[in-house]
């Protein structure tokens, strides 16, 4: 039976739900986060956990935001000049120096800073292999993908290949 007295109870979040409705007609993207440092600012202490349940129950739901209206799509059209595809799925070679590739792959490491906490840091490899023997004839490590690295690389491999043919 004690749930029958709940229902002539007042609603203690009655002045809250009202503050934040008001917040919202003033900013329509505001979610529970930024409508509880609002709150804040305005002298009214709360949980940040009680205000994404009121709005939850208002259905003050941020649309404008949300991961489903923000997926990350990396296709740019057509960009550049495409290469003509000469290899064909060829890479195997008997002549030394005939197919040279490329790739970048980015590793993962593990910093300790010089208070103990660890952090995870990222390199990018871009390695030039010949497909003779996939011999590596030179590579750069750098801590962005940038044509730099690769460029440098390439500069490299064409030193070491020029200096093997001369």
């Amino acid at each position: 039976m004690y749930w029958q007295k709940r229902f002539d109870r007042v609603d203690p979040n009655k002045e809250l739900e009202d503050k934040i409705t008001e917040i919202r007609k003033e900013h329509k993207d505001f979610g529970y986060r930024r409508v509880c440092g609002k709150l804040r600012s305005e002298g009214i202490k709360v949980n940040k956990k009680r205000v994404q349940r009121i709005m939850q129950k208002l259905g003050f739901q941020v649309t404008s935001f949300t991961r489903k209206s923000r997926k990350y799509n990396s296709y740019k059209g057509n960009v550049g000049k495409i290469a003509p595809n000469r290899i064909n799925r060829r890479f195997k070679t008997t002549v030394p120096h005939q197919k040279i590739t490329t790739d970048t792959t980015e590793l993962k490491y593990y910093n300790i800073d010089s208070k103990g906490r660890m952090t995870i840091k990222k390199v990018y490899f871009d390695p030039f292999l010949d497909m003779l023997n996939s011999e590596v004839l030179s590579y750069s490590i750098t801590r962005t993908p940038s044509a730099a690295g690769i460029l440098s690389a390439q500069k490299q491999a064409i030193e070491t290949v020029s200096s093997i043919i001369n």
